[in-house]
């Protein structure tokens, strides 16, 4: 049998978020603390080999720094990152194109486990290991940002489907025919609920409102932010009041509808437009509440993550190693 001390040890992983600007790279504690922290400029970055070589020096260095001997294994977020393959399928805006098999590369310099997934899927890991859905077995995370990204758990598993695709509820079709979503479909959930949806909104907003004299008005259209609408809504802006009541109307439609299908006892969200706060979550619950089915209510909590916001990247990729 194993001692209490066996059991109770500290044990630490590398968690790495790929972004197509910068890569972030932690070591983080089996209690959930990031310890310490290195980046890399994923854009100067054409060879993968060469990526991979230097994440791993860079994985080397924290260690070293810390004095810590052994990690139990590294988990990768990263743009189309499949778990099944470990690899990274045709990302967009990554500068090495193709199949770019990350747990071969990283396995050259390094003898630990390699986890690889998409950044959703990884936030969703997060939730379960480190935040907010610790205990939990059926949960749904959705993740706003410059798209929108989900992750499904069921009965404690994270759902990947037959490709590892599966659950992409961003682009589930929200209204036919709308707008535009570079999945290159149309009406897609992405394309309303995500930052650039909030932007977007706003901007057609505007158009409809001529006669419109507040905040939004006075800056260009080019430099016009979600935090712009944010922030306004937040003051009282009554057209800025105006794009979240419909955000959140059609997020609040879309999360009542995949509770039909999974389940959950919570939905988690986080991202930058969640920081909002109220002015997305009032009309959210409201319209969350009149389209969820009957057989549903009060079964399911609707709650912003726990993971701390500099670092839920990094954790979530690091509570791979955990899959």
């Amino acid at each position: 049998m194993k001692s209490n001390s066996n059991l109770m040890r500290t044990s630490y992983s590398i968690g790495i978020d790929i972004g197509g600007t910068n890569t972030d790279i932690g070591l983080v504690r089996s209690d959930g603390s990031v310890v310490a922290k290195k980046n890399l400029p994923t854009r100067e970055y054409f060879d993968a080999n060469k990526y991979a070589s230097d994440i791993c020096l860079k994985i080397k260095e924290l260690m070293t720094e810390k004095k810590i001997d052994e990690i139990d294994g590294i988990g990768i977020a990263a743009p189309m990152g499949n778990y099944y393959t470990g690899c990274i399928d045709n990302a967009t805006n990554l500068n090495f194109k193709g199949v770019t098999n990350l747990n071969a590369l990283f396995h050259q310099y390094m003898d630990v486990p390699v986890t690889v997934s998409n950044d959703a899927n990884a936030a969703a890991y997060g939730e379960l290991v480190y935040g907010g859905a610790r205990g939990m077995k059926n949960f749904i995370t959705f993740t706003l940002g410059t798209g929108v990204g989900s992750g499904i758990v069921v009965d404690g598993k994270l759902v990947h489907g037959k490709t590892g695709n599966a659950g992409e509820l961003g682009h589930v079709i929200l209204i036919p025919e709308g707008r535009p979503c570079g999945c290159g479909r149309r009406g897609c959930l992405e394309t309303y609920a995500s930052a650039t949806g909030i932007r977007n909104t706003a901007l057609e907003l505007l158009e409809k409102h001529p006669q419109y004299q507040g905040v939004l008005s006075q800056i260009p259209k080019e430099q016009l932010t979600s935090k712009h609408v944010g922030d306004a809504a937040k003051d009282g802006d009554p057209l800025a009041l105006e794009v979240f009541e419909l955000t959140g109307k059609w997020l609040g439609l879309a999360m009542a509808n995949a509770v039909a299908f999974s389940g959950p006892e919570a939905i988690f969200l986080m991202g930058g437009p969640v920081k909002a706060g109220e002015v997305l979550l009032e009309p959210l619950l409201e319209s969350f509440k009149r389209n969820l089915c009957f057989v549903y209510d009060g079964s399911v909590d609707i709650r912003v993550s726990e993971l701390p916001d500099n670092d839920a990247a990094i954790l979530g990729a690091a509570a791979l190693t955990k899959a």
